[in-house]
């Protein structure tokens, strides 16, 4: 792997990451509101739901930011990521639920990428084979 590519590819990670860290120390720091909000959606089991999303957004965050175990992190959370997409934003008649659910989609894209490509140089799983 050259420079470029290594650059690129923990900048990648460290972007990607970002929504979900922030996401999740937003939903820890509210988790009443949050639930409240699952359950507006409709969603079954919303107090588990609120767990499931912390841990997919906190610690697989986590994980795809210091790139550990990082392919397994990346398919985590593009699973769920597609599962947000059409539970929470599947109005698209909604001009602003369209733009996230497309959103939403376009990580997916990103993390699919790491997920076929790996976490690359600047990994705890590149140090790991070391």
């Amino acid at each position: 792997m050259n420079a470029i590519q290594s650059a690129a590819s923990v900048a990648g990670r460290i972007l990607l990451s970002q929504i979900f860290i922030i996401s999740g120390l937003s939903k820890a720091a509210n988790p009443a509101g949050t639930i409240g909000y699952i359950q507006s959606v409709g969603a079954p089991l919303p107090e588990v739901a609120y767990a499931i999303a912390l841990f997919v957004e906190l610690v697989l965050g986590i994980a795809l930011l210091v790139g550990y175990k990082t392919r397994l992190a990346a398919a985590g959370i593009a699973v769920f990521t597609v599962a947000t997409a059409f539970m929470f934003h599947n109005n698209l008649a909604d001009q602003m639920q369209q733009i996230m659910f497309l959103k939403n989609l376009t990580i997916v894209g990103g993390l699919l990428m790491v997920v076929a490509f790996g976490a690359g140089a600047f990994s705890l799983d590149n140090r790991r084979r070391s």
